[in-house]
């Protein structure tokens, strides 16, 4: 049977085992789609990547990406996960800290970094608009969030790679004690064609400025210990209503804590509103995958 380098990933960690597991089949010549949907079916992680040599002259290597039910064109940890293993197997090199993924979403710039001794990898999040705002939806929201207050922006509905609603809650404490109805934001998923709720709070932690939890029902997920593609979201959202603020340039983010993981992101945002996402990554197991062709 065809044999391939498979590695486990952990994506995001503040501390090891506190970030996402990633699994990583390395240069997946070979497998049909078919083929890489079963094995992310097996592996049964919250996504599963195919590394492959790039199709286009201007990327360093082509990434496809998949749930456990469907494949999808970019999600953040995946993504940052995917780009460490590159580097460290030899499919990929950066030039001048910088690689470039190609992947359903089209090409995304990588940047690789060194950040107190340890790779930071961060990519450049897909532009985001936001859908639609305000107090339209709050009854909605309302029914998901319970009785919580929210903060200083309204709820929103952005989209940018992937399509989130994500609301800000009153101060931290709100976000960590939050026992979110799950019907509920199944439900606003379903409505809005959107993979669900990401919650935030900004936060005078001398650790972190932003404590997010995200819950993708609409993916058939009860809640997302680190996501990447979510923390884009909330930052471009951020940076569109808030130009001048304080978390206008970037900012550090804690998240998973409520479900006994322990994840740090750091959010860098340009002048012009380009948002990178990025951390750390820790490879756990690194060993082969078997898998019987056709």
């Amino acid at each position: 049977m065809p044999s391939f380098r498979y590695l486990q990933l952990d994506v995001f960690p503040a501390k090891p085992g506190g970030g996402n597991p990633l699994g990583v089949v390395v240069d997946a010549r070979g497998l049909d789609s078919a083929g890489m949907q079963r094995i992310a079916a097996w592996t049964n992680l919250v996504e599963t990547t195919f590394l492959l040599p790039a199709e286009d002259a201007a990327a360093d290597y082509q990434l496809r990406i998949f749930t456990p039910t469907a494949e999808i064109p970019f999600a953040g940890h995946p993504t940052v996960g995917s780009a460490h293993t590159a580097l460290d197997t030899g499919m990929a090199r950066a030039r001048g800290g910088r690689l470039v993924q190609q992947c359903k979403a089209g090409l995304l710039p990588i940047d690789v970094a060194q950040h107190d001794g340890a790779r930071l990898i961060s990519v450049q999040a897909p532009a985001a608009r936001i859908v639609r705002e305000g107090a339209e939806d709050t009854g909605a929201l309302r029914a998901a969030l319970g009785l919580r207050d929210f903060g200083a922006l309204p709820p929103a509905l952005v989209e940018g790679g992937r399509r989130w609603w994500v609301a800000e809650l009153a101060d931290e404490e709100s976000i960590r004690t939050l026992l979110p109805n799950h019907g509920a934001i199944k439900a606003l998923a379903r409505t809005d064609a959107c993979l669900g709720l990401c919650v935030f709070a900004r936060s005078a932690n001398p650790e972190y400025e932003l404590v997010v939890r995200a819950f993708p029902a609409g993916a058939g997920i009860v809640e997302d210990p680190a996501s990447g593609a979510a923390n884009g979201l909330i930052a471009a959202y951020i940076a569109q209503r808030e130009p001048a603020g304080a978390l206008a340039r970037g900012y550090r983010v804690s998240q998973g804590r409520e479900m006994g993981h322990d994840a740090a992101l750091a959010i860098r945002i340009d002048a012009d509103g380009t948002v990178w996402v990025g951390g750390r990554t820790h490879t756990v197991i690194d060993g082969t995958l078997t898998w019987p062709a056709g």
